[in-house]
C-alpha cells in the first residue's frame, strides 16, 4: 500500500457550556440548554416525564445503597460487641478503631458506646426503609404501574399475636 495516507483522528471537541457529563445526571444535557431550544409541547411533556422518573429512581437507588452501607456498619459493630463479650477481663482497656486511628478505652465504656451506635443505626435503617417504601410508591405512580400489594404491611405486636392465637384455638 504505497502512498497510503495515515488516518488522522478528528480533534476532540470541547463540551458545550452547561453540559453535564453523565455523573449524577440522567441525561447528557442540562435543562438550561433545553430552554433555548424549541421543543413541541408533546416533546417537553415526555422529557419532563423522563427527568422526573429518573430523579425518583435515583432517590430509590441512593436510599438502597445507604441502607446497605449502614447495615455493613451494624454488622461490624455486632462483631465488635461479640469480641468484647468473649473477652472476660472487664478491668482492662480495649483498643478501638475510629477512622484511621486506634484509641485505648475502658471496656464498659466501649461496650456502651457500641450499643448506643447500634441503636442509632437500627433507627436510621428503619427510617430509611419507611422512606424507601414511600419513594418506591411514588416511582411506580410516576411510571403508571400499580401500587405493590402487601408492601406496606406491618408485623403484629405481642398483644395482637396473643389475641390471634386465642381466636385460632377457640
Amino acid at each position: 500500500m504505497r502512498g497510503a495516507r495515515p488516518v488522522l483522528a478528528a480533534p476532540a471537541q470541547a463540551e458545550p457550556k452547561g453540559r453535564r457529563s453523565g455523573a449524577g445526571s440522567p441525561l447528557p444535557w442540562s435543562e438550561s440548554e433545553l430552554v433555548g431550544t424549541m421543543l413541541s409541547p408533546e416533546a417537553e411533556r415526555v422529557l419532563q416525564y423522563l427527568v422526573e422518573v429518573e430523579e425518583l429512581a435515583e432517590e430509590v437507588l441512593a436510599d438502597k445503597r445507604q441502607i446497605v452501607d449502614l447495615d455493613t456498619k451494624r454488622n461490624q459493630n455486632r462483631e465488635g460487641l461479640r469480641a468484647l463479650q468473649k473477652d472476660l477481663s472487664l478491668s482492662e482497656d480495649v483498643m478501638v478503631c475510629f477512622g484511621n486511628m486506634f484509641i485505648k478505652m475502658p471496656h464498659p465504656q466501649t461496650k456502651e458506646m457500641i450499643e448506643k451506635d447500634q441503636d442509632h443505626l437500627d433507627k436510621e435503617i428503619e427510617k430509611l426503609r419507611k422512606q424507601l417504601k414511600v419513594k418506591v410508591n411514588r416511582l411506580f405512580e410516576a411510571q403508571g404501574k400499580p401500587e405493590l400489594k402487601g408492601f406496606n404491611l406491618n408485623p403484629l405486636n405481642q398483644d395482637e399475636l396473643k389475641a390471634l392465637k386465642i381466636i385460632l384455638k377457640g
